[in-house]
């Protein structure tokens, strides 16, 4: 890549002095391009940041919301019956926005001097190579898991509930833009769990990039708009990797209120016994199928709805129980 302006040219000389840049990758050398065009290494990690955030979350979104559309995907529906409306859809998208512009916005634009006072690379290139990218993001995905599962349990409690959890229960029956659909203080909270792992890790390791960072953001992202996606399809991971929390999961949580407080895995409700209720559930799903063998589809829909119809009734009680009515 060849820089030809002056004022260019010199902010290439102070961030990658000694670095060859045309022996770089074509993403690196556009990375480099990048910090060299803004010239000051916090604004752009900060607007790359927020751009990629948005970018992501709502690119991700928009299949959810076409798909949602088409009634030849309602077969795989989790809660049939309940379709988010073009209404619902633009309120929750309001609520998003204003969070991501008053709490995530600002905590973005920090991230980059926090990240460089514990030792990330930012601007730096080249990249690591992928096998410790793969390791760090593993375990980004541990911690944030049991964070998650630490700090959900805790926002179940009667006065964070009753004035911090309940927006997000808003929807019983939950769709993609409605994983971000949340008091700004429950961003601020859970979104420290998503950031708490690479600094953490960083801070003792001393070894890690940004874009490592990006990709495990990217990841989240995707991990948590499809576990709200309120579909459960056959090729969906969880179907792939057992122990993967998926749609199926999480949708219960939404239903039934209590249960299934992880993010990504299953193993720390299963290990805990915050799935008693979620594993009963799918038994009795299962034995009603076995025993409508032959039935009308008719009679199986009708079948399921009635035992959704319970769980979310018990879900109510356990709502009100929380907010001690």
């Amino acid at each position: 890549m060849v820089f030809t302006n002056t004022t260019v040219l010199n902010a290439a000389q102070q961030l990658y002095q000694g670095t060859d840049l045309s022996s770089l990758s074509r993403v690196e050398q556009l990375w480099a391009a990048w910090y060299v065009w803004i010239g000051n290494p916090i604004i752009a990690t900060g607007l790359m940041s927020f751009i990629l955030h948005e970018v992501v979350y709502f690119g991700r979104c928009v299949p959810w919301i076409i798909i949602d559309t088409i009634p030849y995907f309602q077969q795989w529906k989790l809660q049939p019956n309940k379709v988010p409306t073009p209404q619902e859809q633009w309120e929750c998208t309001k609520q998003v926005l204003f969070s991501h512009f008053t709490i995530e916005l600002p905590a973005i634009w920090l991230f980059h001097p926090l990240a460089e006072s514990v030792g990330m690379s930012t601007w730096q290139v080249p990249f690591p190579s992928w096998k410790p990218i793969a390791l760090q993001v593993f375990f980004f995905f541990v911690f944030e898991d049991f964070f998650h599962f630490l700090a959900h349990q805790a926002l179940h409690c009667r006065v964070l509930y009753k004035h911090i959890h309940k927006i997000h229960h808003k929807y019983s029956a939950p769709f993609g833009l409605a994983a971000e659909y949340a008091h700004p203080a429950e961003v601020f909270i859970l979104g420290f769990g998503t950031l708490a792992g690479p600094i953490l890790y960083c801070a003792f390791a001393r070894d890690l990039h940004i874009v490592t960072v990006y990709l495990w953001i990217v990841l989240r992202l995707f991990q948590a708009i499809d576990a709200h996606s309120g579909y459960d399809f056959p090729w969906s991971l969880q179907h792939i990797i057992p122990f993967w929390s998926g749609a199926d999961h999480h949708d219960f949580h939404h239903m039934a209120f209590t249960n299934n407080f992880s993010t990504s895995f299953r193993w720390w409700d299963f290990i805990c016994g915050t799935d008693t209720q979620y594993r009963e559930y799918k038994k009795t799903l299962k034995a009603a199928k076995a025993g409508l063998k032959g039935a009308s589809k008719a009679q199986i829909e009708a079948a399921e709805k009635k035992l959704l119809d319970e769980i979310e009734k018990e879900g109510l009680r356990a709502e009100a129980a929380a907010e001690g009515k």
